[in-house]
Parts: C-alpha cells; structure tokens; sequence
C-alpha cells in the first residue's frame, strides 16, 4: 500500500521568511559563482527575485524563470564549485513555490540553498568538509520559527549516500532539534 501525503497550511507568510532565509544562505556562496562567470548575473538575478518576493512582493512567473536561469547557470557551470552556488541561488528563488505536501522531496525547497550553498564553500577549498560543517551551523543559527515550522509538517530526511544528501540532513535534522524560543 503506498504512502499518501498529506497536505498542511502554508501561508505566504511563511513562505516569504523561507525565502528570506534561503537567499541569506544563498548569497553566502553567490561571489563563488560571480568568481567564475563575472558577466553572468543570472544567479544573483534569482537571490534579488526572491528577496522582493520575501519582502512583500508578488510570487509572479518571473520569479520560476529566473530560477531555472540560475540552475541553466549551473549546467553551463564547468567547476562543481561554481555550479553548487548556481543551484544554492535556484533553489533559493524556488523556495516560493514549496508546495505544502508532507512529501520528503519538498524538504530540498527548504534546506537546499543552505545545502548548496555549504557544498561550493566546501568544494571551493578543496573539499574541506570543515568549511560545509561551520555553513551548516551558521544556517541552522540564522534560521527563522516559520521555517523551521515548515520543515516540521514534513518527514525528516535520511542520511544519504552522497556529500549533499548527507549535508541536507545535517540541516535538516539540526533545524529540527534546535530549541527556537531565543531565535529571531
């Protein structure tokens, strides 16, 4: 018998602080990716469409298509460092459109721009896993009570078998124990 999801209340609200919180992740590791591609914007174009969002902005069309901007910036990406920022910067605009499903899957809409994000810190020195694990703390202190509420209504993440999958979980399963009630 397969599992249902089930659906929960998600409001605009909510989904503005996601966004917030998503591009503060993001920009983090965005100078990695203007490093490697001075001329492309297309990146920092996704951040800036979701910081208008998340301050009272419209969820518009626009702002999927310049997410899909920012991960066709990371295809072009030939260094994974760079690429990782891209997707940090796409998953950042994306978090507007989280869907509210009890669905694994939808936790990458949440903790995907810090996971990214942490990932080019980290490939950008070398693979030095103690520059993604200080990213990973600093977005779990930066984290906000409605994000964390969002990632609430949703199944925890498994460790996983790639460096990514296992930093998402890290976010995931950090944000989830982390006691908000002295938190921004």
């Amino acid at each position: 018998m397969a599992h249902e999801s089930q659906y929960f209340a998600l409001s605009l609200d909510s989904l503005r602080s996601l966004g917030s919180w998503a591009a503060d992740c993001a920009e983090r590791a965005l100078s990695i990716y203007e490093n490697y591609a001075a001329s492309d914007r297309r990146p920092r174009a996704a951040i800036e469409g979701i910081r208008i969002f998340a301050g009272g902005g419209k969820r518009a069309a626009q702002l999927r298509t310049l997410a899909l901007a920012a991960y066709a910036a990371a295809r072009d990406a030939g260094d994974p460092a760079a690429a990782a920022a891209a997707r940090a910067a796409g998953l950042a605009a994306s978090s507007a459109y989280t869907h509210p499903l009890a669905d694994v899957q939808q936790t990458k809409h949440i903790v995907g721009p810090a996971a990214y994000a942490a990932l080019a810190l980290e490939l950008n020195e070398g693979g030095d896993h103690s520059i993604g694990d200080n990213e990973v703390i600093w977005a779990v202190e930066h984290v906000t009570s409605e994000v964390r509420e969002i990632l609430l209504q949703m199944p925890a993440r498994e460790i996983g078998k790639t460096r990514l999958e296992n930093i998402m979980y890290e976010i995931d399963a950090n944000i989830r124990s982390r006691n908000m009630r002295h938190s921004a």
